[in-house]
């Protein structure tokens, strides 16, 4: 009975791991379409990561020192990034941090923001990710915003 489930185990183990690294993968290429739309500016690009109910929310400290939140939809953040600009919104992903749990990812990610290839703001993404329909849409995204 015990070598039984040694030998499940070390079956079924390698394959779940390959499974969440997978899973890993889609959620980061989700991720990264978010980012290559922003630089082209490419708002059909950037909708397609998205769920229709999605929000973004910006979580900062005014110069009161007061912390305050910033809700905004999606659609003028797609109305943003489609309308004409000349300058590149560059976004870097400084890390990367995924978990996942069947249907659900959450995705932590340090950034620096420039524009044009100079710097704006750096802070931190937090992204939830829900797959339906076998793929993987932004639900939410809060962020953080500061200078050096």
């Amino acid at each position: 009975m015990l070598m039984r489930a040694i030998l499940f185990l070390l079956f079924i183990v390698p394959f779940f791991v390959q499974s969440q690294k997978a899973e890993k993968k889609e959620v980061r290429k989700v991720i990264d379409q978010l980012f290559d739309g922003m630089r082209k500016g490419d708002s059909a690009q950037v909708h397609k990561t998205f769920l229709p109910n999605a929000t973004l929310n910006s979580s900062f400290i005014n110069k009161k020192g007061e912390a305050k939140l910033h809700q905004d939809s999606i659609t003028s953040f797609l109305n943003a990034i489609g309308t004409p600009h000349t300058e590149i919104w560059d976004e870097r992903l400084l890390s990367c941090e995924i978990k996942i749990d069947e249907n659900l990812a959450t995705v932590w990610t340090k950034y620096a923001f420039y524009v044009d290839n100079v710097y704006s703001h750096e802070g931190v993404n937090a992204f939830q990710l829900v797959k339906v329909s076998g793929e993987w849409k932004i639900l939410i995204i809060t962020d953080t915003r500061r200078k050096k």
